[in-house]
């Protein structure tokens, strides 16, 4: 039987645009425990893994108030944090077209599994996913976005050649080199260039809505 080729993707920054609820969720747990940024509050934050930023934005180095500033955070933005996101324009176009087009797609994001849930849920996008990695989905967790693209490889029985990666971060384009993937950057997203280009990239997107065309001129390239 025929396995149709496989879109990997990215969550944030490149399908969806969470920014104003994750940095207002952060703002609010600063002022709670009376602390100050020590790095700029903007979209640079988003990407990482929830302990890595707040140990950037806060310049604390304590494993235990880190901890305690990770599950204020969770609170909130599992609360209401999320509700603010937003989907990028031609999202549902876009993973339409690709679905009729026969590819699988799946998510693999560095954002924990229940805001995750929740941001598909309420945008109606869970129908066009195969399946969604993150983090924290199955003991134990990823230590990383390469690990966690390895996990959803491997128990997909995923060929990477007939795969691509789209993301918008270095550690996206990173994963992709480890694994072999064709790396495509949304260069819309939080990501930068700079980071994105220590690692191969086989072409940039401006737009969700570029992506079908595309992917179908490098489908056809590849199976020459």
């Amino acid at each position: 039987m025929h396995n149709p080729d496989a879109i990997l993707f990215d969550l944030d920054g490149t399908l969806i645009d969470s920014s104003p609820g994750i940095l207002a969720s952060f703002q609010r747990v600063l002022v709670t425990h009376g602390l100050e940024p020590a790095a700029p509050l903007d979209q640079r934050l988003i990407g990482p893994p929830l302990l890595q930023t707040l140990a950037r934005l806060t310049g604390l180095e304590d494993a235990d108030r880190l901890t305690g500033l990770a599950a204020a955070f969770k609170t909130l933005y599992d609360r209401q944090g999320y509700r603010a996101t937003r989907p990028y324009p031609g999202l549902a176009e876009t993973l339409d077209a690709l679905s009729r087009a026969d590819w699988r797609l799946f998510i693999a994001t560095n954002k924990r599994f229940e805001p995750t849930r929740r941001i598909l849920d309420s945008l109606e996008l869970n129908r066009h996913f195969v399946d969604v990695y993150t983090l924290d989905r199955q003991p134990p967790p990823a230590a990383d976005k390469t690990e966690l693209v390895g996990r959803l490889l491997a128990e997909q029985d995923l060929d990477t050649r007939r795969c691509w990666f789209i993301g918008d971060s270095g550690e996206d384009a990173a994963a992709a080199a480890a694994h072999g993937l064709p790396f495509i950057a949304a260069a819309y997203g939080y990501g930068d260039a700079a980071q994105q280009s220590r690692y191969p990239v086989a072409a940039r997107i401006a737009a969700l809505g570029e992506l079908p065309a595309l992917l179908q001129r490098m489908r056809a390239i590849s199976q020459d």
